[in-house]
C-alpha cells in the first residue's frame, strides 16, 4: 500500500443551504492552503486505483455541526459537559429519559443539516470509479444525504433507532412523531447545543417530559450509535479491515485519529487531512 508524508490541509467551503448555525462557529482556525501540499495531494489522489477515504467529525463542521477536540471551538473547549455513557443509558430510564428529551428538542435542527462541498465531492468520486470504499466516523447521515452508497458508518447513524430487547430498527423521525404525540403541551428552552444536535435542558424541564418504549416488544429504545464505552460491533470492524486491506492508498479526512478502535488501521499508511476532534454520539 503507498504511504504519503502526514499532511494538513484545511479548506473553507461554502455554506451549507439549510444550516441553521453560522458555520463559522465551530470551524477551528487555519492557515493558508499551502499549493506544494495541494499538488501533493493532487498526485497521491490521481495514482490512486483503490482509494479508500475514512472521515471523521472535521468533514462536518462545515454543515454547521460541532465537533470535540478542536481549538476554542470544539465542545471541550466551550463547555464541561462529556458524552453519554453507553452502561448509564442502558441501566438508568432517567438518564434515559434526560437523553431523549434533548434528543427530541435538538432532532429538527440536527436533521436539517446539509451536505458541504467535501461530502459532495467524495460522493462524486465514488461515481467516477476513484473512490473505493468510504469509512466515516460521523452519525449524522451526510455521506448517505450526498449519494455514497460505499460507505460503513462505522459508530452507526442517528437517523436510526434500535431497540435493546428486540433488536428492531426504526427511523428516527418515526420516534419523533411518536414523542411530540406522548409530549403534546410539553415545552422547553433549549440551553446551547451539542455535535449530535442534542441540546442542554435543566432537570425540570426533563421531569415530565414522556419516553415511548418499542412498539414491537415494549423494550427501552437507543439511537442506532456506538455511545463512549460501547465497543463496534465485530463483523463490521472484520468488513473494515477487509476494505483497508483491498485499499492501495488510504485518505484520512477531518480525523485526530484519537479513536483506539480506528487509529491502528490508519497509521501512517496514507494522507491525513484537515485534523479535527471525534463528533458526538451523545451527551448525558
Amino acid at each position: 500500500m503507498r504511504m504519503s508524508p502526514l499532511c494538513s490541509f484545511t479548506r473553507r467551503l461554502p455554506h451549507p443551504r439549510g444550516s441553521h448555525t453560522a458555520v463559522s462557529t465551530f470551524i477551528p482556525p487555519c492557515p493558508p492552503l499551502d499549493p506544494e501540499k495541494v499538488k501533493e495531494l493532487q498526485r497521491f489522489i490521481l495514482l490512486s486505483k483503490r482509494l479508500l477515504v475514512m472521515t471523521g467529525a472535521g468533514v462536518s463542521t462545515e454543515s454547521g455541526i460541532p465537533d470535540y477536540r478542536s481549538e476554542k471551538v470544539g465542545l471541550y473547549a466551550r463547555t464541561d459537559r462529556r458524552p453519554i455513557q453507553h452502561v448509564d443509558f442502558v441501566r438508568s430510564a432517567k438518564i434515559r429519559q434526560r437523553y431523549w428529551a434533548r434528543n427530541f428538542v435538538g432532532w429538527p435542527q440536527f436533521s436539517s443539516h446539509q451536505p458541504n462541498a467535501a461530502h459532495l465531492t467524495l460522493s462524486s468520486w465514488e461515481r467516477l470509479g476513484k473512490l473505493y470504499w468510504l469509512v466515516t466516523q460521523n452519525v449524522d447521515a451526510l455521506h448517505t444525504k450526498a449519494g455514497s452508497r460505499r460507505l460503513t458508518e462505522l459508530h452507526g447513524c442517528m437517523h436510526r433507532v434500535l431497540c435493546l430487547h428486540c433488536g428492531v430498527q426504526t427511523p428516527r423521525q418515526a420516534l419523533q412523531d411518536r414523542f411530540e404525540a406522548l409530549n403534546a403541551t410539553w415545552e422547553a428552552k433549549a440551553h446551547g447545543v451539542a455535535p449530535d444536535g442534542d441540546v442542554f435542558l435543566t432537570e425540570d424541564q426533563v421531569r415530565s417530559f414522556q419516553v415511548p418504549s418499542c412498539a414491537k416488544c415494549g423494550g427501552p429504545l437507543k439511537p442506532d450509535v456506538v455511545f463512549f464505552g460501547d465497543t463496534v460491533n465485530h463483523d463490521k470492524v472484520d468488513f473494515v479491515h477487509m476494505r483497508v486491506k483491498e485499499a492501495d492508498a488510504i485518505l484520512v479526512v477531518g480525523s485526530s485519529l484519537q479513536v483506539p478502535c480506528v487509529s491502528p488501521w490508519f497509521g501512517q499508511r496514507g494522507i491525513c487531512l484537515s485534523t479535527g476532534g471525534e463528533s458526538s454520539q451523545g451527551f448525558g
